[in-house]
């Protein structure tokens, strides 16, 4: 049984190793064709802009728990500002 384990652990690392191959030689085809460099250019750009904005997505998170947590400071301080009122009312200055 460790004999088929490790022949199958094999076939799916000549697998992986094969479409890694036809991967490559797909781009290389691509970067060959007319306008291919251009859009290379442009999927490496997209790829870049899109790792920048995951990077501040995960930033939002954290910013988004300081906010909640202001609020409620606020909310309390203006709750212990509020003044008790008067039962009875006040006489107007003469």
């Amino acid at each position: 049984m460790a004999e088929t384990t490790k022949s199958a652990a094999a076939a799916d690392k000549d697998f992986v190793t094969r479409l890694a191959d036809k991967g490559e030689e797909a781009l290389q085809r691509l970067a060959e064709l007319p306008g291919g460099q251009k859009a290379m250019t442009a999927m490496n750009d997209l790829r870049a802009r899109v790792d920048d904005l995951t990077k501040k997505v995960r930033g939002l998170d954290t910013l988004e728990a300081r906010v909640v947590k202001l609020e409620k400071e606020v909310a309390a301080l203006k709750k212990a500002k509020t003044p008790a009122r008067r039962s009875t009312p006040r006489k107007p200055a003469s």
